[in-house]
C-alpha cells in the first residue's frame, strides 16, 4: 500500500519515537490535534483529515487513555530512513 508524503512525515517522526496528542470538546469529540516529536516540538502538517486517515488504515492507535502512538503496521508502511529508532 502506498501512502502520501503527508503521512510519511507523520509516520517518521513517530516511529522515531513522537507521539499524537489529542483535545475533545464535552460531547468527547476530537477537536484538534498535535503532534509532538520525541524532543517535545510540536511538529506541523498534521491535521484532523490527515489523522482520521492514518486511524483509518490503522497506522496509529491508542491504548488506555494514553497519546497516539506507531503500529506495528505503521511501522511496514513507513520507508526505511538512516534516522529511524
Amino acid at each position: 500500500m502506498d501512502i502520501s508524503r503527508a503521512e510519511q512525515r507523520i509516520l517518521h517522526l513517530l516511529a522515531q519515537g513522537g507521539r499524537i496528542d489529542i483535545e475533545k470538546d464535552d460531547n468527547r469529540k476530537i477537536i484538534t490535534v498535535a503532534c509532538i516529536t520525541r524532543d517535545g516540538w510540536r511538529a506541523g502538517g498534521l491535521d484532523l483529515d490527515l489523522f482520521r486517515k492514518l486511524k483509518r488504515r490503522r497506522c496509529i492507535a491508542s491504548s488506555g487513555g494514553r497519546p497516539y502512538r506507531i503500529t506495528q503496521r505503521g511501522l511496514v508502511l513507513v520507508r526505511s530512513q538512516l534516522d529511524n529508532q
